[in-house]
């Protein structure tokens, strides 16, 4: 795991080594062992920077750039091939010759005998820069799902590109113009999707593609998508015993480190699941890290002690309380662009414990978009039965929900309720995207200034729209975890994992993301993963008996904070402060009484701002950092 950076320049190179070393500087924390530069000043030239942070042969053979026999290909790569050593054999029986036993010179000699094609033939999370110099030629790829993150800037004659944004910035090129655009999608939904940033100019390139900057001009194609529409005729026993042996050769893959390693441990069903199979496969206890809060309703630390007593791993918990959002500078500095997901908070807290004793950790994320495992999906199958039911049994249903309380718990069941109703007679992609949303379009439009609402887009939902739009209640299901792979996972969990954890140095590999997996579980009926009200169905039949009862058949908790109870306790004054500074007001952009209802509503105990409040904080606090 490491950073990447560099630059193609179609004009003078002058100052450009000077670039390069400062952009590499910025992520020092994502590889604190080892930096290495490539600079070429031809015509164009082209310089390559990256951090190491070592993993597999820590020799000096490993450093990067690396390149092939003769010099004239050099590569630098952010990330983990798990298939490298197969590749390996296959390569060298094609006649190439490797100097090192890493798996990023795997990629070197794999574009020279496939070209732009030797992505498809990568099993891992990567990111990586690649110079021809033969073809002048510079091609930048993202592992399929977005594990890796990449960022790009393209103005005149001059291309950037970095691992983080404040490598990215520290080019002394990429103005830092914001793209108020932007702001809707951040508002509705805690991120900036991709391709786009906060920054005008500057680009994400999408998961599952490559970018080919070739004669100054870039293009941007797919390589890999899952597909939903091809589904195998399976039993539900032979799907079962797929599933669980293509997650256990998932996870073995991962276990290939000449570090320690370890794993997150939630006592949810996925990481649960790798933690029972890490045992199995591992000759050596397993050490497991988990953290919980004071508050009982947001903790699942007895959870995750069931399966630590269970396969007798070395166990650590840790607690986070309010005082933990003193990272918070330190975490807008590291996303580099506003972020709104405040479970980035214990992420970070967790990959610091964690990186105490290991320095790869193995975690369950994506199991929820591969085989159902949001309540939401539930909600919307329901609703699509409801908007076929009679106007007069609509009427009357929105009526008795206008009656239901309201609540400043977000776990309270009468405001869950309520909430689904306001949104089940949407058009799909309009209540999907309601859901999901911390503000919807009405709060939006009550919040922003008149001058400020002409400088953005409205209408947020379109994200979703070409994923939910013309879909079927028999493909509705499909519908949502395909939306969800391409918006909600690349953009808003992966972003908090990898910043998270790699600015404390901490690889972390996700066994359901292993895209053989990922498209099996695309190619299942949707009945094999919402059944009866059971979501993960076939995932919990599967687990049954690697991982208690208990564990697989209680409710799901998601990563919650309680950052409500905190910011009408003990971060009252710290968030009215933030939020109502003069600097926040002069800027323009909200109307002050509005965002003074939304403080004194949430302090006082009318509702439940939480929400609404930590994305304007973060917001804040991005704009004190890299804007005023």
């Amino acid at each position: 795991m490491c950073g990447i950076c560099g630059v193609v320049d179609y004009r003078s190179f002058s100052g450009q080594d000077a670039a390069v070393r400062r952009m590499c500087a910025k992520l020092r924390h994502r590889g604190p062992d080892d930096e290495g530069i490539y600079i070429s000043q031809g015509v164009p030239a082209v310089g390559l920077g990256h951090r190491r942070l070592s993993i597999i042969d820590l020799s000096s053979a490993g450093r990067q750039p690396i390149s092939n026999e003769d010099g004239r290909i050099w590569l630098v790569l952010n990330g983990e091939i798990y298939n490298f050593q197969e590749l390996k054999a296959d390569l060298i029986n094609r006649g190439h010759k490797f100097k090192s036993g890493t798996d990023t010179e795997t990629v070197v000699h794999l574009y020279e005998e496939y070209g732009d094609d030797c992505v498809k033939y990568l099993r891992g999370m990567f990111a990586f820069a690649l110079w021809d110099s033969v073809n002048d030629k510079l091609m930048l790829a993202r592992d399929r799902v977005g594990k890796k993150p990449l960022l790009y800037y393209h103005s005149g004659n001059i291309f950037y590109f970095a691992s983080e944004f404040v490598s990215l910035l520290e080019s002394g090129h990429v103005e830092k113009k914001i793209n108020f655009k932007m702001f809707d999608y951040y508002l509705s939904f805690g991120y900036i999707p991709a391709p786009f940033s906060i920054y005008e100019g500057v680009y994400k390139l999408l998961p599952g593609h490559v970018l080919i900057l070739r004669n100054n001009e870039a293009r941007v194609k797919p390589y890999w998508s899952l597909d939903y529409t091809n589904k195998l005729k399976i039993s539900e026993e032979e799907a079962k015993r797929k599933t669980l042996n293509l997650l256990e050769e998932a996870v073995r893959v991962r276990l290939y480190s000449d570090v320690p390693l370890g794993a997150f441990l939630s006592g949810g069903i996925d990481s649960s699941t790798v933690v029972a199979l890490m045992s199995k496969l591992s000759s050596k206890k397993v050490k497991t890290f988990s953290i919980g809060f004071e508050d009982n309703d947001y903790t699942e630390l007895k959870y995750a002690a069931n399966i630590a007593r269970m396969y007798g791993t070395e166990h650590h918990e840790l607690i986070v309380r309010p005082k933990a959002l003193e990272v918070l500078p330190l975490l807008v500095g590291h996303y580099g662009e506003p972020y709104a997901d405040s479970s980035a908070v214990p992420t970070y807290y967790v990959s610091r414990e964690t990186k105490r004793f290991v320095t790869v950790a193995l975690n369950g994320d994506g199991g929820d978009e591969s085989f159902a495992g949001y309540e939401r999906y539930q909600a919307m199958l329901l609703a699509e039965n409801l908007n076929a039911a009679p106007l007069f049994a609509k009427n009357i249903i929105r009526g008795l929900s206008g009656l239901l309380p309201d609540s400043v718990d977000p776990k309270n069941k009468f405001r869950r309720i309520r909430r689904f109703f306001e949104g089940a007679f949407l058009p799909a992609y309009e209540r999907y995207a309601r859901w999901v949303s911390i503000f919807d379009d009405r709060q939006k439009k009550e919040l922003y200034s008149d001058d400020f609402s002409k400088k953005i887009s409205n209408g947020a939902g379109n994200l979703v729209e070409p994923f939910l739009n013309n879909c079927s209640r028999k493909n509705m299901l499909d519908c949502l975890l395909n939306a969800d792979v391409h918006t909600y996972l690349p953009e808003d969990l992966l972003v908090k994992v990898d910043i998270a954890s790699m600015a404390n140095s901490l690889e972390c590999r996700s066994p359901f993301l292993d895209h053989k997996l990922m498209e099996f579980a695309a190619s299942l009926p949707a009945e094999y993963k919402l059944r009866g009200g059971i979501k993960k169905y076939l995932l919990k039949k599967a687990i049954k008996g690697l991982v208690p009862k208990e564990n697989i058949y209680r409710r799901k908790m998601g990563f919650g904070v309680p950052i409500g109870r905190w910011f009408s306790g003990e971060l009252k004054n710290y968030v009215r402060d933030m939020l109502l500074s003069e600097s926040s007001v002069k800027r323009g952009y909200f109307k002050p009484q509005v965002v003074r209802e939304l403080v004194n509503d949430h302090i006082e105990g009318r509702r439940d701002n939480s929400p609404m409040l930590w994305s304007l904080l973060m917001l804040e606090l991005w704009h004190k950092s890299f804007i005023d």
